[in-house]
C-alpha cells in the first residue's frame, strides 16, 4: 500500500507539474527602500481606491499602521482599520473582517504585517468575490478562481513570504485544524519593502522570521518538482542571503542594509516557494501552530534540521550545492557537506536561541498531528521523500525530544 500510495502522489505531482507550466504565474510589484510606504496612496490611487481595508494585528495597529494611516490622511484617503487579527488568524477574524469590508464600502485591502495579517486579509479578500462561501469552501487548490480587489502587502517581518505568495492558512477554533487556501488570485499586487518597518523588530521575532524564510527557500530548493529555473535561482540567492544577514539583523535591529536584504531575500524565497512548493517541515509546522499556537516561523526552525536529517541520501547533492554557495563548506562528499550545511542551521538556532525541540507536545495528540501533517502533504507537495503513517510519527516524536 505504501508504494502504491507513493507512486500516486508523484503521478499527482508529475500531472500537476505539466498543468503549472501553463499558468501565468505572476510576482508582486515591488516598491521598496526606507520609506517606501510613503508611496501607498499613489499605488491605491493608481487603482482607482477611494477607500481601503487596513489589515494589521494589534501590536501593529499600535505602532506601525499609524505610519500608514497618517500618509492615507495626508492623502484623502479613507480607510477602515481592522486591528484585530490573532496569531495563526482564524475562521472568525476572516468573516468579521468580510463583513466590515462590505458594510463600509471598501475597495481594496492594505494588509501590514506578518503572516497572519496578510493571511487573514487574503482570506478576507476571498470571501468578499464569494460571499457565500466558506473558508473550508474554498481550502484546497485553485478554488477562489476570481480576481480580487486591489491589495497591497507591507511586511513587518523578513520572513512569511506572504508579501508573494498564493496561500492563505487560516485556523477553524473549534477543530483547530488549518485551512491552505492556495490560489493564484491571492498574490499581492503590490509588495511594500519598507526596512523601516522592520526596525524595531524584537530580535526573537527577527530570528524565527529569517528562519522561516530559509525554510521556504531550502524546501522550494530540494523539491523533486514544479522548479523552474527561475525559482531554483531565486532560492540560491535567499539562502545566501540569510546566511549572511540573517544574524547581523538579529544582533543589531538598526542595520538597515542587512533589514533591507532580508526583506528582498524573504521576497524571494516566498515567490521560489510559491512557484516550487514546500514539504514536510511545513506540513508538521502547521499541526503545531493548529494544536498548540506556534509561531510558524519558529515552529519550522526547529523543524528544518530534523527533516533534512531525516531525508538523508535523497537531498544530499542539492544541500551539498547550498553549502557550496552558501560559504558553509567547499571540500568533501556530498553528504559531508551536506550534514555540513544541516550542522550550520542547527548553529544558527542556538545563537539565535531557537530551541532544538518542543518538549510541550502531548503524547495524545501524535495521531492527530500525524493525520493533518499526510493529509496537507499528499499528494500536493512535491517531498523528496513521501512520508507514511510511521516515519512521520518518528519524526515529530525527534521533535519531541530534541535537546
Amino acid at each position: 500500500m505504501d508504494k502504491m500510495k507513493k507512486a500516486y502522489c508523484r503521478s499527482f505531482q508529475a500531472v500537476s507539474n505539466v498543468g503549472a507550466r501553463l499558468l501565468y504565474w505572476r510576482r508582486p510589484i515591488p516598491v521598496s527602500g526606507p520609506g517606501s510606504v510613503k508611496m501607498i496612496p499613489d499605488l491605491l490611487k493608481k487603482c482607482r481606491v477611494n477607500k481601503v481595508m487596513v489589515v494589521t494585528g494589534p501590536t501593529i495597529g499600535r505602532t506601525l499602521a499609524p505610519i500608514v494611516l497618517s500618509e492615507l490622511d495626508s492623502a484623502g484617503i479613507e480607510y477602515e482599520l481592522f486591528a484585530d487579527v490573532e496569531s495563526n488568524p482564524s475562521v472568525n477574524t476572516v468573516d468579521r473582517i468580510q463583513k466590515r469590508y462590505l458594510d463600509s464600502g471598501c475597495q481594496g485591502f492594505v494588509a501590514i504585517g506578518g503572516g497572519s495579517s496578510m493571511d487573514a486579509a487574503k482570506g478576507a479578500a476571498a470571501r468578499v468575490v464569494h460571499p457565500n462561501r466558506s473558508v473550508d469552501d474554498m481550502a484546497g487548490l485553485m478554488k477562489v478562481a476570481k480576481k480580487l480587489p486591489p491589495f497591497i502587502a507591507v511586511p513587518t517581518t523578513a520572513g512569511t513570504g506572504s508579501e508573494t505568495t498564493i496561500a492563505a492558512i487560516i485556523t477553524d477554533t473549534e477543530t483547530h485544524h488549518k485551512y491552505a487556501i492556495m490560489d493564484l488570485q491571492l498574490v499581492p499586487l503590490y509588495a511594500v519593502l519598507d526596512p523601516e518597518m522592520t526596525r524595531k523588530l524584537p530580535a526573537n521575532v527577527t530570528a524565527a522570521t529569517g528562519m522561516d524564510a530559509l525554510t521556504h527557500a531550502v524546501e522550494a530548493y530540494i523539491c523533486w518538482t514544479y522548479n523552474t529555473e527561475e525559482s531554483i535561482r531565486l532560492a540560491e540567492e535567499a539562502v545566501c542571503e540569510i546566511f549572511k544577514y540573517l544574524e547581523r539583523a538579529y544582533n543589531d535591529g538598526d542595520d538597515m542594509e542587512a533589514r533591507t536584504q532580508m526583506l528582498i531575500a524573504a521576497y524571494k524565497a516566498g515567490f521560489a516557494f510559491t512557484r516550487a512548493g514546500v514539504g514536510n517541515v511545513h506540513a508538521i509546522a502547521h499541526t503545531l501552530g493548529g494544536l498548540y499556537n506556534t509561531p510558524h516561523g519558529l515552529a519550522n526552525a526547529v523543524i528544518l534540521p530534523i527533516v533534512l536529517e531525516d531525508y538523508g541520501p535523497a537531498v544530499y547533492e542539492k544541500l551539498a550545492h547550498l553549502a557550496e554557495l552558501a560559504g558553509v563548506r567547499y571540500t568533501g562528499t556530498d553528504e559531508e557537506k551536506a550534514n555540513a550545511f544541516i550542522a550550520e542551521i542547527r548553529a544558527m538556532n542556538r545563537r539565535m536561541g531557537i530551541p532544538a525541540g518542543f518538549g510541550f507536545i502531548l503524547e495524545k495528540d501524535i495521531p492527530q498531528m500525524v493525520e493533518w501533517a499526510l493529509a496537507e502533504a499528499n499528494p500536493v507537495y512535491p517531498v523528496p521523500v513521501v512520508y507514511d503513517k510511521k516515519r512521520c510519527e518518528k519524526v515529530i516524536r525527534r521533535i519531541m525530544t530534541e535537546t
